[in-house]
């Protein structure tokens, strides 16, 4: 048997059904063709002694004879003994170096299902962790879905598979699965040739390359072409057979020049050729619209070596020997693709003008490559076998942190954090359910069947009386599980949704619909509803009505919630929709501005009178600045002398642009006219309470100072200790060689400015500072 997963090419193009007898449609072996069950087991003992740390394979044994009773008299379609199939998914497990368990399981997926044998004898047997691989494959081949509607549904399938598999191995163990089946799938009907290979290529080979086990991708992917294209598949291999021992001969040239200037750099590597992949091949003929000729990458040369340093080195080598195709180089080392691949690739070309690309890795990234999620599957053991907890854990977590982020498909990065929060259930936020036709419905976690039923359409969700979820009757509020078949039952007795509804559904799509029914069904009752409470609203804020309720008010206040009519806003108050206070609030405010009161110069000086009666208390809130003692006035700061808290303070009233706050000091305030005197209040800071901010203001100031060189850096670098905002700075130097520095920055308040003014008088050749004053 051959020690490489991949099937030999000359396998995989002999003709379907050559050599075979046909019965009842399907294909059977010869009977001295049927493969010995005890020289397969043997094989797979070997191979996993190759790679694993404990000797014991006393549980694989006890597996084998296990299965191979339960499975006793049955026969696959190629007329050979069933247990067959079980043995050639454990040694491609084996090929991909996973541990015990994962073997074990994959001996027994079939057993639970196909046999006498029950879930708890197995766990009996085997423990708990082989149980629960065993029950998640079963589970997943229970999933059926309809050809015609594969393409579809095909992405959610994918992600349905991730989700109902809590542990990754459980994935790993049915691609081996259907690996073997694509291999032997000679042997059933052409119609169930089509039907698995077009599977095959939706489902499973797209998971194998999220998981990046490219073993398993590449084999799918040429089998799967073989049955659903085999007249392409055929005309393909004929092409390339056509000029094979040329091809050949050009890839060995290509490795012995390799070699050698490898060899001369003094980098120990392993340099290999082969033709590409048939199904490669075939996709880009499609994609780029070539013939197999025009196709110039059809091979490719692999150079692995130790180490990533070696990776750049021998990439050197080659460009130097052969000359590169520019724009195709890439560097998946250092930008790994999604699934963890990575290795530089060049294209280059020949002495005699062919192209060919190169790849170039170390062992590990190679390992990666190959076997993916699996490479990294092998669980740190002692000698004794036993496994180190941690290490396991945080091998498996950090490669489902790397596969998780080929979910860019997700509607945004909250929702992929979100992913992590479950153990390995990759789709915690989503479950993913089918209808009776075999559609894949993907709803929230968490859904029950009413959200199921407005996820097929309103009207099955305004009529449902009752559902059934794999064939039995269940409450509406159930909680629905990957991979269930609801049926939802129907009357057109039905009364229509309950109000219990709302507080069960998950979806925000199913809660909508059934708010709209009630607002449909219960609109004038909502409208006399609504009524009542706007009445009850105004009288207990003690606004009148009447005032309020005039035609071009309800109008803007239409127009701004998006309603047609005045009815279809009480309504919605009636039904909750809108709150009475949005409403009459919007209402008040319209009326408001067509009330609003002119202040004139006198009533400015009454309200000065009335208030210097008491200081007005500043303070800036969130909104802006209070003034508390003076209603209905704009107040602002002003720009000559930028007050802070802690001066001292009094308010100007302005000419029509309300108050103006200064500093008692302020140059413009010293010099007011008696006449202008007249419109000043006095003024404090309202202290602000315990731990609440006071606020960012503008603080200017003038240094002089000696002029020197390094005199800003100086300033600069007490600005960014202290953390200060600097906003201005302005620099004149006179002839006498003095420096005037005016600078303007954000403080707190007067407290913090002392301490920036006192550092600032510590830098050498100050001579003093002073607050601007207007």
């Amino acid at each position: 048997m051959a020690d490489d997963i991949g099937i030999q090419q000359e396998m995989l193009i002999e003709p379907t059904h050559k050599k075979l007898e046909i019965v009842d449609g399907h294909a059977v072996k010869d009977v001295e063709d049927y493969q010995n069950p005890e020289l397969l087991y043997k094989s797979l003992i070997e191979r996993v002694r190759k790679y694993h740390p404990s000797a014991d394979v006393s549980m694989i044994e006890k597996a084998y004879h296990i299965a191979r009773d339960a499975h006793k008299g049955q026969t696959r379609k190629s007329g050979e003994e069933y247990i067959i199939h079980p043995l050639w998914v454990g040694i491609i497990l084996a090929q991909l170096e996973m541990d015990k368990e994962t073997i074990v399981a994959g001996i027994l997926h079939d057993v639970v299902e196909d046999t006498v044998m029950t879930d708890e004898e197995i766990r009996q047997e085997f423990g708990d962790e082989v149980a629960l691989l065993v029950d998640g494959v079963t589970k997943l081949g229970q999933l059926s879905y309809s050809a015609d509607k594969l393409e579809v549904q095909a992405e959610n399938l994918r992600k349905m598979f991730l989700a109902m598999a809590k542990d990754i191995r459980v994935i790993i163990i049915k691609l081996a699965d259907r690996l073997h089946n694509m291999r032997t799938l000679q042997y059933m009907r052409p119609e169930k040739q089509l039907e698995k290979a077009k599977e095959t290529m939706d489902i499973y080979a797209p998971i194998a390359q999220r998981l990046g086990i490219s073993k398993i991708k590449t084999e799918l992917d040429d089998l799967a072409l073989k049955y659903s294209q085999p007249d392409v598949f055929n005309d393909l291999v004929k092409q390339i057979n056509a000029r094979k021992t040329e091809r050949e001969e050009f890839v060995q040239q290509i490795v012995d020049e390799v070699s050698t200037h490898m060899k001369n750099a003094n980098i120990d590597a392993e340099v290999n050729g082969r033709v590409k992949h048939f199904f490669s091949i075939y996709k880009k003929m499609v994609n780029q619209d070539k013939t197999v000729d025009q196709i110039y990458d059809l091979f490719a040369v692999r150079i692995i070596v130790d180490s990533v340093k070696d990776c750049y080195a021998a990439l050197g080598v080659i460009h130097e020997m052969y000359t590169p195709v520019p724009g195709r180089f890439k560097d998946y080392i250092a930008m790994p693709k999604a699934n963890m691949y990575q290795s530089l690739h060049t294209t280059l070309m020949s002495s005699i003008g062919q192209p060919f690309e190169i790849q170039i890795r170390t062992k590990e990234m190679h390992k990666t490559a190959e076997y993916g999620i699996a490479a990294h599957w092998k669980y740190k053991e002692s000698e004794d076998g036993k496994k180190s907890v941690e290490a396991k854990e945080e091998e498996k977590l950090s490669w489902l942190r790397q596969i998780l982020e080929w979910q860019r498909d997700m509607s945004d990065n909250r929702e992929f954090l979100n992913l992590l929060k479950g153990d390995l259930d990759l789709f915690a936020e989503d479950v993913y359910c089918f209808t009776p036709n075999g559609d894949v419905k993907n709803l929230p976690n968490g859904s029950t069947p009413v959200d199921f039923a407005y996820a097929i359409h309103t009207a099955v969700g305004n009529k449902m009386v009752g559902a059934r979820v794999n064939g039995k009757l269940v409450n509406i509020d159930y909680k629905i599980q990957n991979g269930d078949r609801i049926e939802i039952l129907t009357s057109q007795n039905s009364k229509g949704p309950s109000r219990d509804w709302l507080s069960i559904v998950k979806s925000t799509q199913a809660k909508n619909k059934i708010n709209q029914w009630f607002k449909k069904e219960f609109k004038e009752e909502n409208i006399v509803r609504g009524k009542e409470m706007l009445a009850t609203y105004c009288k207990a804020k003690g606004f009148v009505l009447s005032d309020l309720m005039k035609l071009k008010y309800m109008q803007i206040v239409q127009e701004k919630y998006g309603f047609k009519d005045w009815d279809s806003i009480l309504a919605a108050l009636g039904h909750g929709g809108l709150k009475e206070g949005q409403i009459v609030n919007r209402l008040a405010e319209e009326y408001s501005k067509d009330h609003r009161k002119e202040l004139t110069d006198e009533s400015v000086l009454e309200k000065v009178a009335e208030a210097a009666k008491n200081k007005v208390h500043i303070t800036r809130s969130k909104s802006g600045i209070v003034v508390k003692g003076i209603d209905d006035m704009a107040v602002r700061f002003s720009r000559c002398c930028n007050p802070v808290p802690g001066d001292e303070i009094v308010g100007f009233i302005t000419r029509g642009r309300g108050m103006s706050i200064h500093r008692t000091d302020c140059v413009n305030i010293i010099h007011l006219s008696e006449a202008e005197r007249a419109r000043l209040i006095p003024a404090e800071w309202e202290k602000p309470e315990e731990g609440t901010d006071t606020g960012s203001y503008l603080a200017e100031i003038k240094m002089y100072a000696n002029d020197r060189q390094g005199l800003l850096m100086d300033m600069s670098k007490v600005f960014t200790e202290m953390n200060i905002d600097v906003k201005s700075m302005n620099v004149r130097t006179s002839k006498q060689g003095t420096a005037t520095i005016e600078a303007g920055f954000i403080v707190r308040g007067r407290e913090e400015l002392g301490k920036v003014i006192g550092k600032l008088r510590q830098i050498v050749g100050v001579l003093d500072i002073e607050r601007a004053v207007g």
